[in-house]
């Protein structure tokens, strides 16, 4: 997020930045993103530093205090970003999200990163990865990446 962040400061752009992680040993250049930043919100599930809790319990708290926010572009994981389409969707801030941690071979001819924007199949690796959050078929996406939980798991406890 920090060169999407910076791109938007140098344009003139206000910058909220939120960041989230299990412990704060999981964060990374939060002093970069800082200094692109009018504010930096930071929380983890420890308490490490920061809030506890989640990047869209953050934005849902910034847009019940009334700041104004135009746009939310979330990068991370499909769950994180399947939650802050859902905290943006009641006051229908446009909402991007880059679904690039679902690609394997970036052609689309694997078809792991198949993914339902707005009732039509498209392609992370070739269509996107940026896609309006608001129009992907979350449950579908999220269902589908959990295809191979299961040998995943086997094979990390292996």
């Amino acid at each position: 997020i920090y060169p999407v962040a910076r791109a938007l400061k140098e344009k003139g752009n206000r910058v909220i930045s939120l960041i989230e992680g299990r412990s704060k040993f999981l964060l990374y250049w939060l002093d970069r993103l800082e200094t692109v930043s009018d504010r930096l919100l930071v929380s983890t599930k420890d308490r490490s530093i920061g809030d506890n809790g989640y990047c869209s319990g953050l934005v849902k708290d910034l847009l019940a205090a009334g700041e104004p926010v135009d746009r939310v572009i979330a990068i991370g994981c499909t769950f994180m970003m399947s939650e802050m389409a859902e905290a943006t969707r009641p006051s229908a801030v446009k909402t991007v999200v880059s679904l690039n941690p679902i690609m394997i071979d970036a052609t689309g001819m694997c078809g792991a990163c198949r993914v339902s924007v707005g009732g039509e199949t498209k392609f992370a690796c070739v269509d996107g990865p940026d896609f309006d959050a608001h129009r992907i078929d979350w449950d579908l996406l999220l269902a589908r990446r959990k295809a191979y939980l299961g040998p995943e798991t086997d094979s990390a406890e292996k």
